[in-house]
Parts: structure tokens; C-alpha cells; sequence
């Protein structure tokens, strides 16, 4: 009877198969990792953005519209962004209603403003803007609205 072992070849192939198969295996979970945390920064930037954009509209009612605005004219004091975002009013991106259109010069203000409202990751992998229309308040308090 005799015996019969396997091969150096047999063996070499075995274990790249195998080889083959856990870097299969691990790229995969690797990518579901990186999938999961780039999803849940989008989720929150979702979330902060509303939140920004919300809290801008209250900032303005609340008697803070600026007329001929610039994006640095609306900063909203107290509001606080999650730890790794940052929320801004996105340079350059203020228009002005001129009863028929959005245009970037304000030929008069006539008391109505969109403005792009931005979040962003810090590591850049999630960000979300959202367009907001400001309204001039029109208050007791307030000097007359035209």
C-alpha cells in the first residue's frame, strides 16, 4: 500500500485560493464600514442643514433682515453645529427678488432674498445645501414695508 501526500503545488494553490478569498472578504466589510460612516455623516448633515436653514428664517423674523445682504450678513449667533461640521451661508449666493425673477444685484431690495444655505463634513465626505427665501418682517414695530 503505498501513501500518498499532496504536493507543494497542491498546497501553494490552496492556500492563494484561500488567500484570494479572505481579501475578498475583508474589502467587502471594508467598504460597508466606510459606507455606514459616510451615510451617517449625510444623514447628519441632512439633519443640520434643516436646522441651520430653520434657525436662519427665525433670526430674520426676529427682526435681523439686512437689506442689499452679503452671505457674512447672515451669521445666526447660538447656533452650533454638530462636532465635525461646519453650517454657512454659501458665498456669493444671496439674490435678490426683483418681482419677476432671482437676480445676484439688488436693484432695489424689495424685502425678499434667497440665500444658499451649506453644511459640510470636515473631512469632506458629506455635504448637503439647501436654498432658503428670507422675507423682510412686516411688524408693528418695523418701519413700513413697501
Amino acid at each position: 500500500m503505498r501513501e500518498r501526500g499532496e504536493s507543494l503545488l497542491e498546497l501553494v494553490m490552496a492556500i492563494a485560493l484561500m488567500g484570494v478569498a479572505i481579501v475578498a472578504v475583508m474589502s467587502g466589510l471594508t467598504t460597508t464600514v466606510l459606507m455606514s460612516d459616510v451615510q451617517r455623516k449625510q444623514a447628519t448633515a441632512v439633519a443640520t442643514v434643516r436646522s441651520y436653514a430653520e434657525a436662519l428664517q427665525r433670526y430674520v423674523a426676529d427682526g435681523h433682515y439686512v437689506a442689499c445682504a452679503t452671505a457674512s450678513s447672515y451669521v445666526v449667533p447660538g447656533f452650533v453645529s454638530p462636532a465635525g461640521f461646519t453650517a454657512k451661508v454659501v458665498s456669493g449666493s444671496v439674490r435678490y427678488w426683483t418681482g419677476a425673477l432671482w437676480l445676484p444685484l439688488c436693484l432695489p431690495d424689495r424685502g425678499l432674498q434667497r440665500v444658499r444655505v451649506s453644511v459640510a463634513s470636515t473631512d469632506g465626505r458629506a455635504v448637503e445645501t439647501l436654498d432658503v427665501v428670507l422675507r423682510k418682517p412686516c411688524r408693528l414695530e418695523d418701519p413700513p414695508c413697501t
